[in-house]
């Protein structure tokens, strides 16, 4: 496994530049003076750990039948081997070049690789991490195919041009030996045969080698007499070739859909052609040529008829017709339809030994998006339950977070609300790859990895000790009326319309409370409960957030509040009822614009919830004036208050869950107080809305940059702003603010992290603005007549006051064609929420609850909440909520807020514990606690808190409630912070931060001291920005691709202990004994052939190669290196004990075998003398 060279910071280093220092405010006091930070960089180190999920982009298998391993290749060079459940591994080459096939040295620990570049290696997997031993370049030909046969140690290579070379895979030199194309087909031949397609000898006769050739022909070659024995042709390409284990009979599949047999001394014609899937004609005619048959093996059986099992060779008129793996079992054939195209598929038998009876009973099949084992065994052929988490793409993952540390009990709560929901049906065998070993880690703390998914749906799973297990999954989906026809596919790609995608979520592990958010501007709070409970009527809230730009006049407020409850359409017109299919631009219809309509319709009907999340609230914005909302930029959820918070570019809105009423809706602008110095007033230089071609961008986010360079006249983009501007674009896509995903983003966003031109640039960002103005599917309700209600009491009079403004002054704004670039800029979505207890205002003495908020322009807003007692009261006294004003200003979109107290410790969101809602009251009060007490409170003069700040440039620390700074660092100047956390250490605490430029750094809390900066991936894919996630105790993951989950570590605790953690793949298992040939086969022949390829192959008889053919290069993980770095002196005691346990073993078989000969002889003796005087004296015609 790679690790990083770390730039590891002294600590206490403080640097003249701005960008790598972090300085404290002068004549503020030092107060890491008293907050002892016992931190250091040695704490740190970076290196992977396991990858999880389905291997990207699949093109070969291989399997060991006596270790009961499987390995796939990949076309990006990568390598997955899997074991028992637990047990992974991957493996990279360096090249990349697609793996073209894989061969096991098998029940020898190692493994032979063929790449696409021509160059095999040698991997050794007797080790945790395995490596390359030794590689071969081929520079003069193409390599097609590979064979090794078992326990041979040579390996034939097949190339482009025809030709077989032989290589020695224990040195991995060439040998002199070659069998050259024109000698193996006949010489009247005019035409090249084509590149080898199949190389594999004679189960029965190792000297005996058949090769497959492209065109048709196929030779069986004598290695001793290095001569063409015979030559079998046929008119159509062969695909690949199968051996009865007896030897005398071969099959090849074709490209016309036929099966040919052969018996090895007819080579005039075939003994057998059928053509599995071809309409028979009646009048004997040749049958319709079908889709070429891609792969055919031939198992037999000791009991019953031969399997034949093959792929391809459906008709050509079943247009439309998924994959098909065809199992032929004497008269009966069963056509297996795969979800996707097959890439490969292997059948396992008992026994490694081609020369007996195969007893096939499974059949791997690996798809390209999927691994399917069929069970041969059982009747209707049943598939065996996959144990590997191989289905995070079974939807897009939109969206990822990841929980180090969580309650002990969370994680049995789930699997037992989860266990309900899995399939029946399958094998009732056991998963038959039950190769390896488990790792003896030592961590034991829990881990839970939350993935949301483009179809809406949420999985929870078990992360724990490096294994990944799926525990429960959730669809939001069923909440809304479905606008999809059941008929319809589901697509594994991000597609154009995903309304119910998942775009943030909140979940509080102690009380079980999730919230989430999707696409279509909705929010979703479920609570876990162990009982199934039928919904009668979804709890509906419906919120008009509108747009804060005005020409010359006052930002209008946007915020009405329509709580409603979900009725059935009521379809007034034709029009009414139908589905939107162009992109609203606000402009009236004849119908007028659409006004107050969510995106989705909330199902009428009553809803059965299983046990497990169950909704308790949705929360829905609405159009305005024809536009749709906004998306969801930023959402959070605290159990002990009972409110959910979320913001858009609009502003943000509060929702009191428990009353389910909203209690503030109001524009970021006016979250600033009036002599607020960090206010930012919405402007806009051009009076004149000009209506432009290109549509909006729907997540107008601002740019986090403070200094502007763009002209206002001219609007074009000066060379100082070029980077500023490709930034601002580049984060509005990284915080899945659009509409939808589709698989044009992480194009354009490849094609924006290059070094581009201005104008370019430009291009692009229109373009990405009409993508992402297309309306998602919606669920028109129009029956709904629009209420009214007064905000709650509680709040402040200032934005009563700004409640009322807003009702006289109505004013609505397109968001579509008539926002300039300039309107862009200016406007400020909300980017983070932390609910804490701390200040509200400037040098309070008393602390309560807080809502600190985040904004893409840098400002960290408090807004103070007045919870009503617990209780009833709760539930019917409204909840209080005030803005405090700004607290501090940052460079960049604020991105993570957190407060501690004045030794260091984090302070996390108050929570209430979890009880079950459906239980009975009595049980409810015994669970249920109420949130903690507030921590004690300042005293005069005295700050008692640190409040964290971090946005993409820059990370403060504020001493609290003075809200002075003590300390500042910044960030990264020439790149931007995509992802960053306060996460748990070492008993202590510090921030991690992943940056676009690939840097992952760590900063010290309070001071803010630099104690690890690694570059480790520059971003290439808008998907590792989305779902990149730190957690506690050093660890992080990412999805490196549409089906894997990466996890690192940046703990060197966790990297010292590593060897230990993973999971050991060789294990020492003694190879099955030979078939017995039997007494009289042995002694008069008859039985399988063996070959000395030693002297065929070897120097002495067969000379050198040419050493310009193929250069050697000897690998990283050579055998002197791994014995040197093998678990020291116990590991060799063990493994010589094993090799005398075996050798033990070995002479004890021999000596029962030598008996066992011995008293067979003397039978015979016996018998033979027997025989002898009873025909002795008797003449021959009386025998």
């Amino acid at each position: 496994m790679k690790k990083f060279k770390i730039r590891k910071v002294l600590d206490g280093l403080t640097a003249a530049s701005s960008s790598s220092s972090a300085t404290a405010q002068p004549g503020a006091p030092r107060e890491n003076d008293v907050v002892q930070e016992t931190l250091q960089s040695e704490h740190f180190q970076l290196c992977k750990t396991v990858r999880h999920g389905f291997p990207y982009q699949p093109s070969s298998m291989a399997f060991d039948p006596v270790q009961k391993i499987l390995a796939i290749g990949t076309q990006t060079g990568a390598m997955r081997l899997f074991g028992r459940a637990g047990v992974e591994c991957y493996c990279q080459h360096e090249s990349g070049a697609a793996v073209i096939q894989l061969q096991f040295l098998i029940n020898e620990g190692a493994l032979v690789s063929a790449l696409a570049d021509d160059s095999i290696h040698l991997w050794n997997l007797r080790q945790k991490i395995p490596a390359i031993l030794h590689s071969l370049k081929f520079s003069r030909e193409r390599i097609t195919y590979v064979h090794l046969p078992f326990q041979s140690k040579w390996l034939y290579i097949g190339t482009e041009r025809g030709n077989i070379h032989i290589v020695n895979v224990e040195s991995f030199t060439l040998s002199g030996y070659v069998i050259m194309w024109n000698k193996a087909i006949e010489l009247s031949t005019k035409t090249h045969p084509g590149p080898v397609v199949h190389i594999s000898d004679n189960p029965m006769d190792e000297g005996k080698l058949l090769i497959g050739f492209e065109c048709g022909v196929v030779v069986m070659w004598d290695l001793k007499c290095k001569k063409a024995d015979y030559r079998y042709n046929y008119d159509e390409a062969i695909h690949s070739v199968a051996w009865h284990h007896e030897g005398k009979q071969f099959v090849c599949s074709h490209s016309d859909g036929t099966l040919t047999t052969w018996n090895i001394r007819a080579p005039a014609k075939p003994a057998q052609i059928i053509t599995p899937h071809g309409k028979q004609p009646k009048d004997g005619k040749k049958p319709e040529p079908c889709k070429p048959i891609l792969k055919v093996e031939y198992k037999t059986t000791r009991a019953g008829d031969p399997f034949m099992v093959l792929s391809g060779g459906l008709s050509y008129d079943t247009v439309g017709r998924r994959a098909c793996l065809t199992v032929m079992h004497g008269k009966s054939t069963a056509v297996l339809e795969m979800d996707y195209p097959i890439v490969d598929f292997l059948t396992l038998c008992e026994t490694p030994y081609p020369n007996d009876f195969q007893e096939p009973y499974a059949v791997v099949v690996l798809l390209e998006k999927d691994l399917v084992v069929i069970d041969l065994g059982q009747i209707g052929y049943p598939i065996f339950e996959n144990p590997y988490p191989l289905t995070i793409h079974e939807s897009p993952v939109t969206c990822c977070e990841y929980y180090a540390d969580c309650p002990a009990e969370l994680i049995p709560a789930l699997y037992s609300v989860g266990s309900r929901q899995k399939r029946q049906g399958y094998s009732k065998k056991e998963w038959p790859v039950s190769g390896g070993n488990w790792g003896q880690g030592t961590q034991s703390y829990p881990e839970i990895i939350i993935t949301g998914h483009a179809d809406g749906s949420v999985k929870f799973w078990d992360g724990s000790a490096l294994m990944l297990q799926v525990l429960y999954k959730l669809k939001t989906a069923k909440v809304f009326e479905r606008t999809r026809g059941k008929e319809e596919k589901p697509s594994t790609d991000i597609v154009e319309e995903d309304p119910f995608a998942i775009q943030t979520l909140s979940w509080c592990p102690e009380s079980r409370i999730l919230s989430v958010a999707g696409v279509s501007a909705h929010v979703i709070v479920y609570r876990f409960s162990k009982q199934e409970v039928t919904t009668e009527v979804v709890q509906l809230l419906e919120v008009r957030m509108q747009g804060e730009f005005s020409d010359g006049d006052s930002p209008d407020p946007g915020g009405e509040q329509t709580p409603t409850l979900p009725t059935p359409a009521a379809s007034s017109s034709p029009q009414e009822g139908e589905l939107p299919t162009q992109p609203s631009t606000g402009s009236n219809s004849s119908d007028g614009p659409r006004d107050n309509i969510p995106c989705l319709q909330v199902r009428s009907s009553p809803l059965k919830q299983s046990p497990g999340y169950q909704v308790e609230l949705v929360t829905q914005l609405v159009w305005v004036s024809g536009e749709p909302p906004q998306p969801i930029t930023s959402l959070a959820i605290n159990s002990s208050y009972g409110l959910v918070v979320f913001g858009n570019s609009n502003g943000l809105a509060v929702v009191d869950y428990l009353q389910k009423t909203l209690l503030l809706n109001m524009g970021t602008s006016e979250l600033y107080s009036p002599s607020d110095p960090y206010q930012r007033q919405p402007r806009s230089p051009r009076k004149q809305r000009q209506p432009s071609g290109a549509l909006c961008d729907s997540n107008d986010g601002p740019n986090p940059s403070e200094d502007r360079c763009k002209s206002p006249t001219s609007g074009s983009t000066s060379p100082c702003n070029s980077d500023d501007d490709r930034k601002q674009n580049f984060i509005e896509k990284v915080k899945c603010k659009s509409r939808r995903f589709s698989k044009t983003v992480a194009h354009d966003f490849a094609k924006m992290s290059r070094k581009i031109s201005s104008s370019d640039h430009e291009e692009r960002s229109r373009r990405w603005h009409s993508i992402k103005c297309k309306k998602p599917l919606c669920s028109v309700n129009e029956g709904k007549k629009e209420t009214e209600r007064s905000q709650k009491g509680g709040i402040s009079r200032t934005l009563s006051n700004y409640i009322s403004y807003a009702k006289d002054n109505s004013f609505t704004r397109s968001r579509s064609s008539s926002v300039t670039s300039i309107d862009r800029e200016s406007r400020e979505a909300i980017s983070a929420f932390h609910f804490c207890e701390s200040f509200p205002r400037k040098n309070d003495s008393l602390v309560s609850p807080c809502l600190l908020v985040g904004t893409t322009q840098g400002a960290v807003m408090m807004v103070a909440l007045s919870l009503p007692p617990g209780g009833d009261q709760r539930l019917q006294q409204p909840v209080g909520i005030s803005s405090c004003g700004t607290m501090a200003s940052l460079k960049g979109a604020i991105l993570t807020m957190a407060l501690l107290d004045a030794t260091g410790a984090l302070l996390p969101p108050s929570y209430e514990s979890w009880y079950d809602p459906n239980a009975s009251d009595e049980d409810k009060e015994k669970t249920r606690r109420r949130r903690p007490a507030s921590p004690p409170s300042s005293q005069e003069g005295q700050d008692s808190q640190f409040a964290v700040l971090c946005s993409e440039k820059q990370a403060k620390v504020l001493a609290m409630p003075s809200q002075t700074r003590i300390y500042k660092h910044n960030i990264t100047e020439s790149s931007f912070v995509l992802r960053t956390d306060v996460v748990q250490m070492a008993g202590t605490y510090c921030i991690a931060c992943f940056c676009a430029n690939g840097h992952i750094m760590t900063l010290s809390l309070p001071s803010l001291r630099p104690l690890l900066d690694v570059n480790y991936l520059p971003l290439t894919d808008m998907r590792i920005a989305r779902t990149f996630g730190f957690s506690n105790l050093g660890q992080a993951l990412y999805l490196t691709s549409a089906t894997e989950i990466q996890r690192i570590t940046y703990s060197q605790e966790t990297c010292d202990n590593l060897q230990e953690m993973l999971s050991e793949l060789f294990t020492p298992v003694e190879t099955p004994e030979a078939p017995n040939r039997g007494f009289f086969k042995g002694l008069f022949g008859g039985g399988a052939q063996s070959l000395d390829r030693e002297d065929l192959f070897g120097e002495t008889a067969a000379g050198k190669a040419s050493r310009s053919l193929a250069q050697h290069i000897p690998g990283p993980g050579n055998m002197e290196c791994m014995k040197g770095a093998a678990s020291g002196v116990v590991g060799d005691l063990a493994r010589a004990r094993i090799a005398l346990d075996e050798r033990g073993q070995k002479l004890g078989e021999l000596e029962e075998r030598t008996a066992a000969m011995m008293s067979s002889a003397e039978s015979f003796s016996k018998h033979a003398h027997v025989m002898m005087l009873k025909y002795k004296d008797k003449k021959w015609y009386q025998l």
